[in-house]
């Protein structure tokens, strides 16, 4: 039985999705994957289901109605994962951003170390990013300073999002109430993870931005995570703060 299921959300990924799907499969240590797919018009669902009779009982797909959000995306596949004997989840990219490699490493940080959540941190050793421009290296790693400010979570890369998540975790957050649906989302499951005070570690991993098809990042997710932090750190503050 496996007990490992990997959630890879997806909007016209059809330059990647076949490509990420067989090096998961390819790894010495077996993990379901979870394609969760927003209604992708370049037929990513298609080429999913293509490969379903490949991968029977092992590969999975959640077809939602349109781009409903990242937040929403991994919300949708967690439940998925809560309503079968999965023990450890994660949140992985399509994109190739994250090392299907490392998935053995964050699972080995959780299954055999103590760790309730395990991050690819891009910033725990400096700064491991390749192929990204110096003013979004900055950005996004000034970004993580300032959460980690904000927040006072011991945690270098905030925003990560390739992260392994014992079972427990996700059954102990309310993800009801989580609230925020771009990459905020990121710093939200932590900072209410880090309220919970389960264990969290960071795991060196290099990323590496994609080659193939376009990204997701926009103004308006970038300000949601700047002005949602604030917001999120007073409420836990000055009033019930659902977690």
């Amino acid at each position: 039985m496996v007990d490992a299921l990997v959630i890879i959300p997806t909007y016209n990924e059809i330059e990647n999705v076949e490509r990420i799907v067989k090096n998961v499969f390819s790894l010495q240590r077996d993990f379901d994957i979870l394609i969760v797919d927003d209604n992708s018009p370049d037929g990513t669902a298609a080429k999913v289901k293509e490969l379903q009779t490949i991968y029977k009982d092992r590969l999975f797909l959640v077809e939602r109605a349109g781009k409903l959000g990242l937040g929403t995306a991994y919300i949708c596949g967690f439940k998925w994962a809560l309503e079968r004997s999965y023990a450890y989840v994660f949140e992985m990219d399509a994109d190739f951003s994250h090392n299907p490699n490392d998935l053995i490493r964050l699972y080995n940080a959780c299954a055999k170390g103590n760790a309730d959540i395990a991050i690819g941190s891009r910033y725990v050793t400096g700064v491991n990013v390749v192929n990204w421009p110096m003013s979004r290296v900055l950005l996004s790693w000034v970004a993580s300073r300032y959460v980690r400010f904000i927040t006072g979570m011991d945690i270098h890369d905030t925003t990560a999002g390739f992260i392994c998540y014992r079972r427990k975790v996700l059954e102990t957050i309310a993800l009801d109430k989580i609230k925020f649906m771009g990459y905020a989302f990121q710093i939200e499951m932590k900072f209410k993870a880090y309220l919970r005070k389960f264990e969290i570690q960071e795991i060196p991993v290099i990323f590496t931005d994609r080659t193939r098809g376009n990204s997701k990042m926009s103004k308006g997710i970038i300000s949601e995570a700047v002005f949602g932090v604030i917001t999120m750190k007073l409420k836990s503050l000055f009033s019930r703060y659902e977690i």
